[in-house]
C-alpha cells in the first residue's frame, strides 16, 4: 500500500467533548484534482446522545444543522442526540439491525473487511439517502454517527470521501485517527457494560482495531462490485447529480 501523507493535522481536527470521546472535522483533505475538503461542514463521531452542557455549547458553536445517526433502532430508542436543546434536520439510518456479538471479535480484526463490505452491500439505500442529505443546500454542518464513530461511521464517511474525490490512502488514514480514541471509548464501554467486562476485555483488541487495511478492502470490494464508487451510490439512488451537489457542498 502507497501511504500518502496527511501532513500537519491541525490542533481543531480532534473536537474534545466530555460526552464524545471521537468526534473530529473532516475538513482540509486534499482531493486527487488538487481541491479540498471544507473545514466545520462535515464532522464525524461516536455517539452524541451524551453530551454535557459545556458539549452543547460546543456543537451550537460549531452551528450544527444536521446529524445523521447510522445506529440500531434500539440504540436510537434508548438515547439520541438532544434535538430539543439544539434544534437541526435528525436523520435515523440505521446501517445494521443488530450489533455484532463478542464471537464474532474472535476471528481476529481481518473480520471487519467483510464486515464492512455486507454493510455497504446491504444498506446501500441507506447510505445514499445519507449522501443525499448531505448534498442539500442549508444541510451542512452535518454530524454523521454511530456507537464508537469507528465502523458504521466509517463505511459512510470512507464512500462519502472517496465521492469528493479524496484518495484511498488518505481515506485509511483518516479512518486508522479513530485509533487514538478506542481506549477512552473502551472504558466507557466497560462503565456501561459491568456484567460483561470479562467478554469485552476478551475480544478488545479486535473490537477495537483501525486498521486501514479493512477500509481499503471495503473501497476495493465496492468497486469491484459496482465498477466504481459512484456506480455504487447511483445504484442505490445517489446518481451524478447527487454527487456533483455532494461536491458543490464540501469542496472548495
Amino acid at each position: 500500500m502507497t501511504v500518502i501523507s496527511l501532513g500537519a493535522v491541525p490542533d481543531d481536527r480532534h473536537i474534545t467533548l466530555e460526552g464524545a470521546v471521537n468526534f473530529r472535522d473532516l475538513g482540509g483533505y486534499r482531493t486527487v484534482d488538487g481541491r479540498s475538503t471544507r473545514w466545520r461542514s462535515l464532522f464525524r463521531a461516536d455517539d452524541v446522545s451524551r453530551l454535557s452542557r459545556s458539549d452543547r455549547a460546543v456543537v451550537r458553536s460549531l452551528g450544527v444543522a444536521t446529524v445523521i445517526d447510522l445506529r440500531s433502532r434500539a440504540e436510537v430508542e434508548a438515547e439520541r442526540f438532544p434535538v430539543d436543546e439544539i434544534p437541526v434536520g435528525f436523520h435515523h439510518l440505521p446501517l445494521i439491525g443488530n450489533l455484532p456479538g463478542f464471537a464474532e471479535y474472535l476471528n481476529g480484526p481481518g473480520w471487519f473487511a467483510g464486515h464492512y463490505l455486507d454493510i455497504a452491500r446491504r444498506s446501500g439505500i441507506q447510505i445514499a439517502r445519507a449522501v443525499a442529505i448531505v448534498s442539500t443546500p442549508g444541510s451542512c454542518p452535518v454530524i454523521v454517527h454511530c456507537a464508537a464513530g469507528k465502523d458504521r461511521t466509517g463505511v459512510l464517511v470512507a464512500l462519502l470521501l472517496a465521492l469528493l474525490g479524496v484518495p484511498d490512502e488518505t481515506i485509511a488514514q483518516d479512518y486508522a485517527l479513530s485509533a487514538q480514541a478506542m481506549d477512552a471509548h473502551l472504558g466507557r464501554l466497560l462503565a456501561r457494560l459491568p456484567d460483561h467486562e470479562e467478554e469485552i476485555r476478551s475480544v478488545a483488541a479486535t473490537m477495537l482495531s483501525a486498521t486501514p487495511a479493512n477500509i481499503l478492502a471495503l473501497l476495493d470490494g465496492v468497486r469491484a462490485e459496482n465498477g466504481s464508487v459512484e456506480g455504487y451510490a447511483a445504484a442505490h439512488g445517489a446518481g451524478a447529480g447527487v454527487v456533483a451537489a455532494l461536491q458543490e457542498q464540501l469542496l472548495e
